[in-house]
């Protein structure tokens, strides 16, 4: 296991202050406020930390209410809303400085046996034969280089591998709205499946938007020519899966409009199988020029 991997896992590994209450550091990201996709991440482990492990969570819904300072701990409140026969619900409310900065719902069920059928898998090439994040990040010379460093270390603790150019990588022209990612953890991780749907929630908040970019030439945060943030999150985990094996994050933007974009994707197992379906929508605007009011 990297070392960076393991920084991840000590950051979402929540301490326990009360029955329910538990505290969570933060870090810096590569914008000055706290990562989406921890807060998100933390906020499913506080939950799943109340569950009996023989429900697996099933679907989130998350919204993201103010940018959390990264100098400063989040402390997750969880709510028990349901124990049913078949389904567990939580609410989980994370706060700094005495204000909710995110909210969570989370459902998670006993196993079941029913129907079955899934989206095919698309095509794509194997994630063995593309560049690492790292090696297509330092082969772009336009690119602010502290900005490089920020993002090989944000993402260190994951294997990510873009299929065609990344935003920040060509921009100017709009292209097709889709992307994809393959991504896997560096490193093995437990046989713990709520510690594998945590990790693909921290992993998918790093790419959903870029669907949206594409459509209009942006190059995003690492250029400076869109600002944005995540708004609301939602994820169903369908089948069982890995974190730490490959998973294709296939991801598209079906609209743009108001200064918000959206972003849906499907996660696939290497072997063809519908993980996840992940939909988002964010912030999306244009900065103006200066000297404009």
């Amino acid at each position: 296991m990297s070392n960076a991997l393991q920084s991840l896992l000590d950051l979402l590994d929540l301490e326990q202050i009360e029955e329910d209450i538990f505290r969570g550091r933060s870090r810096s990201a590569v914008v000055p406020r706290v990562f989406g996709g921890q807060v998100a991440a933390q906020a499913l482990v506080a939950a799943g930390r109340t569950v009996p492990e023989d429900r697996p969570a099933h679907s989130l819904h998350a919204y993201f209410l103010r940018p959390g300072d990264p100098g400063a701990p989040i402390v997750y409140t969880v709510d028990r809303i349901r124990d049913g026969r078949s389904f567990t619900t939580r609410r989980v409310v994370a706060v700094q400085h005495g204000k909710p900065i995110f909210h969570l719902s989370a459902s998670f069920q006993v196993h079941e046996d029913g129907l079955d059928h899934q989206e095919p898998m698309p095509a794509s090439p194997d994630p063995v034969t593309l560049p690492t994040g790292e090696e297509r990040l330092r082969g772009y010379g336009h690119l602010d280089p502290v900005v490089v460093e920020k993002f090989i270390e944000a993402r260190a603790a994951v294997d990510l591998r873009y299929v065609d150019e990344p935003p920040y990588g060509r921009f100017g022209e709009p292209r097709e709205p889709h992307s994809q990612v393959w991504f896997r953890t560096n490193g093995k991780l437990a046989d713990d499946p709520l510690l594998h749907v945590v990790l693909a929630t921290y992993v998918s908040d790093m790419t959903l938007l870029d669907s949206v970019l594409l459509a209009h030439g942006r190059g995003g945060w690492a250029v400076g020519d869109v600002v944005g943030a995540s708004l609301d999150h939602a994820m169903w985990f369908h089948r069982p899966f890995r974190a730490d094996e490959w998973l294709l994050y296939d991801q598209e933007s079906p609209s743009a409009h108001g200064g918000r974009g959206l972003g849906q994707a499907r996660i696939y197992t290497q072997d063809g199988r519908l993980a996840i379906t992940v939909i988002q929508e964010g912030v999306v605007r244009v900065p103006r020029e200066r000297g404009t009011s």
